[in-house]
């Protein structure tokens, strides 16, 4: 069941404070005169009245105004402004709480990095409790000690009760962090927002000489992006992972939900989320992630995470949906792939023409907006969802790889859903084979855990409608009669 957690207070009765330093997404783009594109996830905003030129203002970096407080809370909301807040590390006011089971060398480590630190560290039925205690000992940190292993939900919560500063760090064993303090102290800034309810650092692969260390330190699951941002469902950065996240206890509520042995981060998130907390990534304070030790422990991490997804969809719904894309996008790409793209491109220009009409009225440059906006959501659809797809049904696109009608198809949706991985990063060849070998454990670990969990929740695309008819892609006016 999931634990219950408070809600957050409503944004209207906290404005962003007056001289508040902000930034304007680096994403967002003003459109015509009164339009704003961008956000968390992405958005179209029209701005009242003197409103662009105030936000304008904001793109490099300004202070919050008086009279602008409502105005700079609505923006963050969306995702299209980000505050800047200055704390040194208050280091009294946060509990550290470390779950770990056998690994007493990385949490010697760990420890060593955390000296100064209020640390509790959480023993989740070691099979040598007293080692774990000895060195919990050695650093100072206090101990829990679980006579029964309730995986990482559990133990987090379980330091959680056995702790009472205003702020939880909960850091896995197998995390580096070179700067324990100023880590802290860049991520609790963020928290005099009072509805910040969680932030969570970057989190990269270490640098090592095996193949897997360097291609986990490119493309650690944990690894969110490049980007900062506001986690939200369905956005570009939907989850943070709980190996580093500094929650406000307030907003903790009861916590996660320990019966999920693995996803049990992104369903607090998503939970906190829906309370109306805001959970900020930070994507320039980085920390280090260790690569599992041996091959079938890389394979097996990339299963269960799979495997999670079928839990996750039961108490989410369709936000665990492999893609979304409303009926026409869905058509445009397929008509491409099975080689009729003018179907696609007569779907293009009906869209285009609709919006074009639409904005007429309010907007100077209706027929360039139009073109723009349709262009872009079409243009990114569809590398979008041949990722999805390979992500998530690789082992099937492989088999219909195998067939001769279909492989000349099904290899184009491989590559381009398999290269996508590298749009923004250096290609090794090397890392070929990985990336593919990362695609198909996780979707083994989706499809067996749809079948353990008898849901098909997780294998299932959202479709969604969209104001297009089908009059308009067949360029019928209102009223004519269909032949």
């Amino acid at each position: 069941m999931s634990q219950l957690l408070p809600l957050a207070p409503l944004p209207v009765e906290v404005p962003i404070p007056t001289g508040t330093k902000v930034t304007l997404d680096d994403g967002a783009k003003f459109l015509d005169r009164d339009l704003l594109s961008g956000g968390s996830p992405w958005r179209l905003l029209r701005l009242p009245g003197g409103s662009r030129a105030v936000a304008e203002r904001w793109v490099h970096g300004n202070m919050v105004q008086a009279g602008e407080e409502r105005f700079a809370r609505t923006l963050v909301q969306q995702g299209l402004l980000h505050p800047h807040f200055r704390s040194a590390a208050s280091v009294d006011e946060v509990d550290v709480i470390v779950p770990i089971r056998n690994d007493v060398d990385s949490l010697a480590q760990l420890l060593d990095s955390l000296r100064g630190l209020h640390v509790t560290v959480v023993d989740d039925a070691s099979s040598d409790g007293e080692a774990v205690a000895r060195c919990a000992r050695n650093f100072g940190a206090d101990v829990v000690r679980l006579e029964e292993n309730l995986g990482p939900g559990g133990a987090r919560n379980a330091g959680a009760r056995a702790t009472s500063r205003p702020l939880l760090w909960f850091i896995d064993v197998d995390v580096t962090i070179d700067n324990a303090l100023d880590v802290l102290s860049r991520l609790q800034a963020h928290f005099e927002d009072p509805l910040e309810g969680a932030v969570a650092p970057r989190i990269r692969g270490t640098q090592g000489p095996s193949l897997r260390d360097r291609f986990e330190e490119q493309f650690s699951p944990l690894d969110v992006g490049e980007r900062s941002a506001l986690v939200i469902p369905n956005s570009s950065v939907h989850f943070v992972p709980g190996a580093c996240l500094l929650v406000r206890r307030s907003s903790f509520g009861d916590g996660f939900d320990d019966s999920l042995r693995y996803g049990e981060d992104v369903d607090l998130v998503w939970r906190l989320h829906d309370r109306g907390w805001l959970v900020r990534y930070v994507a320039d304070v980085v920390v280090l992630h260790k690569a599992r030790g041996t091959w079938r422990g890389w394979w097996g991490q990339r299963v269960r995470y799979g495997q999670s997804s079928s839990e996750l969809a039961k108490r989410h719904g369709r936000r665990l949906a492999p893609f979304r894309a409303d009926t026409w996008t869905l058509l445009t790409w397929t008509s491409a792939l099975v080689g009729k793209p003018m179907v696609g491109l007569r779907i293009i220009g009906a869209a285009r023409d609709q919006l074009r009409e639409r904005m007429l009225t309010t907007t100077d440059n209706a027929d360039q907006v139009a073109g723009e906006l349709v262009g872009r959501g079409m243009v990114r659809a569809g590398p979008l969802m041949a990722r999805a797809v390979v992500r998530t049904f690789g082992i099937l696109v492989v088999v219909c790889a195998l067939h001769p009608m279909l492989r000349r198809r099904a290899l184009m949706l491989f590559v381009v859903g398999t290269a996508y991985r590298w749009r923004s990063a250096r290609l090794h060849v090397v890392d070929i084979p990985l990336g593919v070998a990362d695609d198909v454990a996780y979707g083994v670990g989706v499809m067996t855990g749809a079948v353990r969990s008898r849901s098909l929740g997780a294998l299932r695309p959202h479709i969604t409608k969209s104001t297009l008819g089908l009059r308009n892609v067949l360029g019928l006016k209102p009223g004519a009669s269909n032949l």
